[in-house]
């Protein structure tokens, strides 16, 4: 069996420790002369976000960045667990490989501890765009539509099943419509082929839709409604309420619309991760965000007072540190860390012992078998398994 060497679990924990003991960082924590992260592919906006920081950190530190572009969640972090990178520019992704789930729900991966340095959380959101043509005004207006799905891609349908929740619907209550890549759904869009898609709402494919014929809205979802907020927590934790003031359909300042979003990037490290590394990378992103911030669309969304210091993943030992420095790190955020280190704790508990028990061979009966492991651990823990 393939999973995570102790080494490393080890180390994690002694990271997590950090955070509660206090552990020694150099004093002069600098970066190294050179560092790789990874993005997603060339031309996204997480790559030219990552780009841009590279660029500020070459010309204020000298040091040389990296960036190594990735189609899959897998792609990105296979660099990082094999030592070949120090840090990601991940999507929600991060949270799926921290839980187990999905693709990572496998033999050769398992819960990763990942943890968070910064995220950008900028003016777009990311919702379910609908064709207007389809007369959709709230989000239970879905009910009987098409909707995109696509094949092998988890996070796009999990986000999907957590925005139509919040209209009270569930996966049988519309048309799933299924597609081989996120643009080949878009195209259904415009080919009239499904009524509405995931995506943020400042994606290249999201302006596309917007023109004539069809036309694109993104149905509001007001966080004033409680009930509806708690039906997308349970299928998506990681969404919270926002008001999107950019992208397509006409949204503005003087045109915004609330919806989900979470943040994206999310530039994470495993927890084994050198603190005084995540330290110096993290404090120069919050010291110069003036030098990027307005270099690409998105990187604005770095600012240190920006940061959701309450959301699914921990924060590293290191980043925790800069984020202190700066003035922002609060007992509520502590707590809440120190909760979500528990829970990769218990993860990782339970994924050694499932490991050991020579599991079945079979991918199905292998992920299945892992996953009741997981429920049942985090039941007994008095934890959310969110994930059936």
């Amino acid at each position: 069996m393939t999973s995570l060497p102790l080494s490393r679990l080890s180390r994690a924990a002694i990271a997590g420790a950090a955070l509660c003991s206090g552990i020694a960082f150099a004093q002069d924590a600098k970066l190294p002369t050179a560092l790789t992260v990874t993005a997603y592919d060339t031309g996204s906006s997480g790559f030219n976000m990552v780009v841009a920081i590279g660029k500020m950190m070459k010309q204020k530190h000298g040091s040389d960045l990296r960036v190594l572009p990735a189609g899959n969640d897998i792609a990105r972090l296979s660099p990082l667990k094999s030592d070949r990178a120090q840090i990601s520019a991940m999507g929600v992704g991060s949270y799926f490989a921290a839980e187990g789930v999905f693709e990572f729900a496998s033999e050769a991966w398992g819960p990763q501890p990942l943890q968070i340095m910064l995220s950008s959380t900028s003016c777009n959101g990311l919702s379910l765009g609908v064709a207007k043509d389809a007369g959709v005004k709230e989000i239970k207006d879905l009910k009987g539509k098409r909707v995109g799905f696509v094949v092998g891609s988890p996070a796009l349908n999990q986000n999907a099943l957590a925005i139509i929740a919040y209209g009270n619907l569930t996966k049988k209550d519309v048309n799933i419509v299924e597609f081989s890549s996120y643009g080949a759904m878009w195209k259904g869009i415009l080919n009239n082929e499904i009524d509405a898609a995931f995506a943020t709402t400042v994606s290249g494919q999201a302006r596309e839709a917007e023109a004539p014929p069809r036309g694109l809205v993104w149905p509001p979802a007001p966080p004033a409604d409680k009930a509806a907020w708690e039906r997308v927590k349970k299928v998506g934790p990681y969404f919270y309420p926002h008001k999107a003031t950019c992208g397509a359909g006409g949204l503005s300042p003087s045109n915004p619309v609330e919806i989900p979003a979470y943040p994206y990037p999310i530039v994470v490290a495993y927890a084994s991760q050198k603190p005084e590394l995540v330290y110096a990378f993290t404090k120069s992103m919050i010291d110069n965000y003036a030098a990027y911030k307005d270099a690409t669309a998105g990187v604005d969304g770095f600012a240190v007072d920006r940061q959701n210091l309450e959301w699914v993943l921990p924060y590293h030992a290191g980043a925790v540190r800069a984020l202190k420095e700066a003035g922002v790190w609060t007992p509520q955020a502590q707590k809440h860390n120190e909760a979500l280190l528990k829970r990769q704790d218990v993860l990782a508990k339970a994924w050694a012992a499932f490991t050991k028990a020579s599991p079945p061979d079979d991918k199905a009966a292998f992920e299945k078998a892992w996953m009741a492991k997981r429920g049942e651990a985090l039941a007994q823990a008095g934890m959310d398994p969110v994930f059936d």
